[in-house]
């Protein structure tokens, strides 16, 4: 026990030594005499030393610009992108489907780049996969664009599939839900938080996802053909301000209808 505590104690003298020559180091830059430079080199030691403690600013660099066509598994670039939702809108689809807003053309879901086919060999090609909605067919449409040729080499279209919603197709259910008298609440809400009256969509920050009626326990008549139609739960914020609870809203946004759970 007592050889312990003499090892224990020749440690934490020698730490002790330790600390006391990195102390006697440190005051030895600043001692008085202790450079053979005096007083000068002292100032100036201790100018640069104050110099580099002080942060230098950051410079915000551009950009770096974006060339007109990625490489590998890069993402999609502006101008692939652009190319891919151009070629994948055939003329008659434009003319026969719908938006959300009931226009002319399908609703543009998301644009992304493909995975590559496994069946291709050497350097697979550069694919987009762009995703609509036809609001007329309640439809998902996948179109797989060659980016490279401009070519559309796959079309898939499937019913009671729902893809997460695009900005437009939110922005557009909280402007239903401002109008329906089931929005009394959140424009109460609006006006609380903010002494404004709540008008439209863009004074809103907004979020959601697609109801899945299989998540309920009870679903009210006017939700049962959602997983069909395009139903949204639209999340609300005041931007720059607090969230307004509307979770128990339901925007169908197929009919263009707004019911509530529970």
């Amino acid at each position: 026990m007592r050889e312990i505590v003499r090892r224990h104690l020749g440690k934490v003298v020698a730490g002790a030594a330790v600390a006391a020559t990195a102390t006697a180091v440190l005051v030895g830059v600043n001692m008085p005499g202790a450079e053979a430079g005096g007083s000068g080199d002292r100032q100036a030691n201790a100018a640069a030393a104050e110099q580099d403690a002080i942060a230098k600013d950051g410079v915000v660099e551009a950009a770096p610009e974006e060339g007109a066509k990625g490489i590998g598994s890069d993402p999609l670039t502006d101008e692939e992108m652009e190319r891919a939702e151009k070629a994948s809108v055939s003329g008659q689809l434009r003319s026969s489907a719908r938006d959300v807003e009931g226009d002319r053309g399908p609703q543009l879901l998301s644009t992304n780049l493909s995975e590559p086919d496994p069946a291709d060999t050497g350097t697979a090609p550069r694919r987009a996969e762009v995703v609509y909605y036809d609001y007329k067919k309640d439809a998902v449409i996948t179109k797989t664009v060659n980016v490279e040729t401009g070519k559309v080499e796959d079309t898939v279209t499937t019913q009671n599939v729902q893809p997460p919603p695009s900005q437009e197709e939110l922005a557009e259910g909280a402007r239903l839900l401002i109008a329906d008298p089931l929005g009394k609440g959140l424009k109460k809400d609006f006006k609380h938080a903010t002494g404004k009256a709540l008008t439209g969509p863009q004074q809103l920050q907004l979020s959601g996802m697609v109801f899945r009626k299989e998540t309920v326990k009870r679903v009210p008549s006017d939700l049962t053909e959602c997983g069909k139609h395009r139903c949204l739960q639209v999340v609300t914020k005041v931007k720059n301000g607090p969230w307004i609870d509307t979770r128990a809203l339901v925007v169908d946004l197929s009919t263009r209808t707004v019911g509530r759970l529970g």
